[in-house]
C-alpha cells in the first residue's frame, strides 16, 4: 500500500514538471514570435520601455543682413552711374547721411538690432552712395525706427539760403515694402542727388545719393527690393 502510494506521488510530481515545462516553452515560443514580428514591420517590441517625450526644438535665429540686402553695382548701371568700389560693414558704425552728422545706425537703434550692414560705394567721378541697413526684433520695433529716419532727414528740409538741403517727400511702395525719399538741392538750388528711408518687414535702411545726378527714384526703387530679399 506504501508502495502504491509513493509511485503515485512520483506520477503526479512528473506530470507537473512536464505540465510546468511546456508553458515555460510556449511562452518562451511566443516571445520570441513576437519580438522578430515587431523587428520587421520596423516597430518597437511591445515590452519595450515608454517612448520618451519629444525633444523641443529651439525657434530658428532671426535671418541676419549681408551685402546681398544692400544696394548692387548694377542697380546703381541701371540708373546711369559708374560704381568703381566698395566698402562693406556690419557694425552698423557708419555715419547715416550727410544730414544726420556723426550719428550712426547703432546709435539711433540704441544698439537694439539683431544685425547690421552698411555700404560705402565711390564713383569714377564725384560723388558717393551710402546705405545703412538694420534688422528689428520687431516689426512694431522697426516702425518706430523709421519714423525717427523720417523725422531726421525732414530735420534738413529747411535750411539757410546757400546751405544744401532736401527737397519734397515721395512715397514709394516695392517687393512689399515703403520707401521716402527726397531730392537733394546744392547751395545754388542745383539737384545733386538724394536720400531715401526704406522699410520692409523687420528690416529699415537709409540711402543717401550725393554728387551724380540720377534718377534717385530708380536707386530707391532698387534698394528696397533688395532689402526685402
Amino acid at each position: 500500500m506504501t508502495e502504491n502510494r509513493a509511485v503515485q506521488q512520483k506520477s503526479v510530481r512528473r506530470n507537473r514538471v512536464a505540465a510546468a515545462a511546456c508553458v515555460a516553452a510556449a511562452l518562451i515560443a511566443v516571445s520570441v514570435v513576437g519580438t522578430r514580428s515587431a523587428t520587421a514591420d520596423g516597430a518597437a517590441p511591445s515590452t519595450a520601455v515608454a517612448a520618451r517625450p519629444a525633444a523641443v526644438t529651439a525657434p530658428a535665429p532671426a535671418p541676419g543682413l549681408g551685402s546681398a540686402a544692400l544696394v548692387q553695382s548694377e542697380d546703381q548701371v541701371q540708373q546711369g552711374l559708374a560704381p568703381v568700389g566698395a566698402t562693406v560693414a556690419l557694425t552698423g558704425r557708419q555715419g547715416l547721411s550727410a544730414c544726420s552728422g556723426e550719428q550712426t545706425m547703432r546709435d539711433l537703434t540704441k544698439g537694439r538690432a539683431t544685425a547690421y550692414a552698411s555700404v560705402t560705394w565711390t564713383f569714377a567721378t564725384e560723388g558717393l552712395l551710402i546705405e545703412s541697413a538694420a534688422s528689428a526684433p520687431t516689426g512694431p520695433v522697426a516702425a518706430t525706427w523709421e519714423q525717427q529716419l523720417v523725422a531726421l532727414v525732414q530735420d534738413c528740409r529747411h535750411e539757410p539760403a546757400g546751405h544744401w538741403y532736401y527737397g519734397a517727400d515721395h512715397t514709394l511702395t516695392a517687393a512689399g515694402g515703403t520707401a521716402h525719399w527726397y531730392p537733394s538741392y546744392n547751395g545754388d538750388g542745383a539737384a545733386s542727388g538724394g536720400v531715401a528711408v526704406l522699410r520692409s518687414g523687420t528690416r529699415v535702411a537709409l540711402v543717401e545719393l550725393t554728387g551724380p545726378a540720377a534718377s534717385v527714384e530708380g536707386i530707391t526703387t532698387a534698394a528696397l527690393k533688395r532689402l526685402a530679399s
